[in-house]
């Protein structure tokens, strides 16, 4: 491999290595409680972590067998977006969509983006369970605002999403174990 290569692999595998289980064990739990109660996880983010959010959504309903959605659709976020402003659409579409126990997995790269951090807010008045992912500055807005906050000790894009990708899917790959093996 080449250096860059070496390095780049490296800082990923630190950063992943860098959540503590526990952490991961939780935001399992959260979902779990969540879908035992016949409640639904949604889960929402901007751009890249839109994308992750629609692959976790799906996963977590076909392979994990719980309920589950992400907020993805064009047309709800610009209906929201042109009523209501960018930094709110999400705090609108929950206001629409979340039942109190229901689970929110916000992610923000930055943990400073206007309209997840209000998606936040909202999440906790309407009585959600809320999972968030962040990464860049240790005092983001986001990171303080769940009851699980995972947070990425990287400014870059690329490796903060990567990372929250790879905890998300780690989360239902748990959550299918604990299937698997209460199942034995």
């Amino acid at each position: 491999m080449t250096p860059y290569f070496d390095k780049y692999f490296s800082e990923l595998a630190r950063l992943f290595d860098a959540v503590a289980p526990d952490d991961l064990i939780a935001a399992a739990e959260v979902i779990e409680t969540a879908s035992s109660a016949g409640r639904k996880t949604i889960v929402v983010g901007n751009g890249g972590s839109a994308g992750i959010a629609s692959h976790v959504a799906v996963d977590l309903v076909k392979a994990a067998g719980r309920r589950a959605v992400a907020f993805h659709d064009p047309a709800l976020i610009t209906c929201y977006a042109n009523d209501y402003g960018y930094g709110n659409w999400v705090a609108e579409a929950m206001n629409s969509y979340a039942d109190p126990g229901d689970v929110a997995v916000l992610i923000s790269s930055s943990g400073q983006s206007e309209n997840i951090v209000n998606g936040a807010k909202a999440a906790s008045e309407i009585g959600l369970s809320t999972i968030t992912l962040s990464g860049f500055e240790e005092s983001n807005s986001l990171r303080s605002m769940g009851e699980v906050n995972l947070w990425v000790d990287s400014c870059v894009y690329n490796e903060v999403e990567i990372t929250h990708q790879v905890w998300l899917l780690a989360i239902v790959d748990y959550l299918i174990e604990q299937d698997r093996s209460s199942k034995r």
